[in-house]
C-alpha cells in the first residue's frame, strides 16, 4: 500500500491492485492546491467543505459518508464509526466519523475532525492499528495533547499526523505540527514523499511518519 498526504485531512491510499480509496477531500478554500483524482472510494468523515468536496473526485466510486461496515473490494473494506466534532457532545459542530480501513493484512484508523477523547466503545472497536492518522492542530479538532493522549491509549504501530497550520493556511487558528511532534519526542523529524507499507514491513517502519502535502 502506498499512502500519499495531499493535505488538511485529505490522503491517498492505493492499494497494490490499483484500488485507490480518497480520506476527506478538500475544498478551495482550505489553501491547497486544487486537484482533480480518481479513486475507487471515497471516505467522507463530515458534511464540511473542507472534508467533503467530491466535486473534485472523477469517475465512478463508492461515498462511505454514513456509520456501518462497507466492503469495497474482496480485499478492503471500511468500517464508518460515529463520533464527535468537538468537546460538548457535536453540540457546536456536529457528528464526525472514524474511519477504520481494512485493506491487505492492514487496520488504517482516520479520525476525520475528531474533536474530543475516545469513549470506551470507539477505543474498543479501533485499538491497536497499524497506521493512525490524527488531527493534531487543535481548535476544530483535537490539540497536540489530546492527539497524544489518544494515541497513547490506541498503541497504533504508525502515527501520522493531519490537519495543522502550514503555509497556505497561515490565518486559521489551529497550531502546526511542532506541539505534536515535540510531545511524541520527534521534534526532528523530517517529512517524507509518501509512505510504503505492507504487512511484512511494519516491524520496520517508524513510530511518526510526517507526509509532505502534495
Amino acid at each position: 500500500m502506498i499512502i500519499t498526504y495531499h493535505g488538511h485531512a485529505e490522503f491517498a491510499m492505493e492499494l497494490s491492485d490499483g484500488t485507490v480509496l480518497i480520506t476527506d477531500p478538500y475544498d478551495a478554500h482550505v489553501g491547497y492546491a486544487m486537484k482533480e483524482h480518481q479513486a475507487d472510494a471515497v471516505l467522507v468523515s463530515h458534511g464540511h467543505g473542507d472534508h467533503a468536496y467530491t466535486d473534485k473526485i472523477k469517475g465512478e466510486y463508492a461515498l462511505v459518508n454514513e456509520p456501518g461496515l462497507w466492503h469495497l473490494t474482496h480485499d478492503a473494506s471500511v468500517e464508518a464509526i460515529p463520533s464527535v466534532h468537538d468537546e460538548v457532545g457535536g453540540a457546536k459542530r456536529g457528528k464526525n466519523l472514524i474511519m477504520k480501513i481494512m485493506a491487505e493484512g492492514l487496520t488504517l484508523v482516520h479520525l476525520g475532525d475528531q474533536g474530543d477523547d475516545l469513549t470506551d466503545e470507539q477505543l474498543s472497536k479501533i485499538a491497536h492499528p497499524d497506521v493512525l492518522m490524527i488531527p493534531v492542530g487543535g481548535f476544530y479538532t483535537v490539540d497536540a495533547a489530546m492527539a497524544r493522549h489518544i494515541v497513547d491509549r490506541l498503541q497504533p504501530r504508525v502515527v501520522i499526523p493531519m490537519h495543522y497550520k502550514t503555509e497556505v493556511n497561515q490565518d486559521w487558528p489551529i497550531a502546526d505540527e511542532k506541539p505534536f511532534l515535540q510531545l511524541m519526542g520527534k521534534e526532528n523529524l523530517l517529512p517524507l514523499p509518501l509512505l510504503r507499507i505492507t504487512k511484512g514491513d511494519l516491524s520496520q517502519q517508524p513510530a511518526v511518519v510526517l507526509l509532505q502535502h502534495r
